[in-house]
């Protein structure tokens, strides 16, 4: 009878849903954690695919997309193992529907909140760096600041100015230490090349200045004066006003950066798999660390909100160092 009951309630809750639309409930929700709880675009990416995954699944069993039931969320747990999904991305869309639910309460859609199976803490894996020397060799890969090319014939011009973007963008990501995200959205109108000083807009939309200096200065003068308007082409309009352009002249996206690192990364003899994006904020930041600059001030250049999320690197640092003496034969 019990059962029977429950059944008639989702079946009732299902038709509720239904007339409503359950993409609105989405949107509701996406919307509220965009403008009231500042959440930055990567997240809400991430909330619309795993609330999507949610409904297709919910969907395919006939259930309610809400409320979230400990069983239909264990149900969904087992369904993501069996498609081989990582441990990460189960965590992720646990927390996801937790965040859902305590929405749906927030704004009356449902009366209470249901208790959840708890969110496994997530493995500890030490972040992944880079040497100096293979940073060096990485750069080298894209080319020299000072090498001829950009004033030869129209493909190695544009050789060179690929060579010189794929640079600068290395080089400013390892040495500001930016997310991805960060050097993808910058605008030409966020560089100040008098202060040499840039304008990063972090997560949740936080703007911290963060300098470039030395040889980093001299590279983005000569890509903003030279490089760049090769790959803009002759004639386009500059409307966006991106600091950095695909080959084809439109904006850089993070998978065509990764896809840059790979290559850059084949010619200098590194590894694939060490070879993304973030590898390089890691590197800045933990060789910085290493070289003695205080937790605070790593803080404001890494732009964490926590300081907690910096102390890290200091914890990897002296983890590396404990392996190191471990294992070398002459440490």
């Amino acid at each position: 009878m019990e059962g029977d009951r429950t059944n008639r309630q989702m079946d009732k809750s299902a038709g509720r849903q239904d007339s409503k639309g359950l993409d609105e409930v989405i949107t509701d929700f996406l919307d509220y954690m965009l403008f009231e709880r500042d959440a930055s675009p990567n997240t809400i990416r991430a909330y619309r695919t795993d609330l999507a995954d949610w409904s297709r699944f919910c969907l395919g069993h006939g259930a309610p997309l809400y409320p979230v039931s400990s069983a239909m969320l264990s149900r969904y747990q087992r369904h993501l193992e069996g498609e081989g999904r990582s441990s990460g991305t189960r965590n992720r869309r646990a927390a996801t529907l937790s965040a859902f639910s305590k929405y749906l309460l927030y704004d009356g859609r449902v009366e209470s909140l249901r208790e959840l199976p708890k969110i496994p803490k997530r493995e500890r894996t030490l972040p992944q760096i880079m040497t100096e020397g293979e940073i060096e060799r990485l750069l080298d890969s894209c080319g020299h600041v000072d090498e001829p090319g950009l004033d030869g014939g129209r493909a190695e011009a544009r050789r060179a100015a690929v060579g010189l973007r794929d640079r600068t963008m290395i080089e400013m990501a390892y040495d500001c230490g930016l997310r991805a995200s960060e050097l993808c959205s910058l605008r030409v109108s966020d560089i100040d090349e008098t202060g040499g000083q840039m304008y990063v807009k972090g997560k949740g939309r936080k703007v911290r200045i963060v300098p470039y200096v030395g040889t980093l200065r001299q590279v983005v003068r000569r890509y903003l004066e030279e490089a760049r308007p090769l790959l803009l082409g002759r004639g386009a309009k500059d409307d966006a006003g991106e600091l950095f352009l695909s080959s084809r002249g439109s904006s850089m996206s993070r998978g065509e950066l990764w896809r840059i690192l790979q290559r850059r990364g084949r010619t200098a003899g590194i590894s694939p798999s060490r070879l993304h994006p973030h590898v390089l904020r890691h590197s800045f930041a933990t060789h910085l660390q290493r070289r003695g600059m205080d937790l605070r001030t790593l803080q404001e250049l890494l732009g964490h909100s926590s300081i907690a999320t910096t102390e890290k690197y200091a914890h990897l640092d002296t983890e590396l160092r404990d392996i190191y003496d471990s294992f070398h034969p002459r440490a």
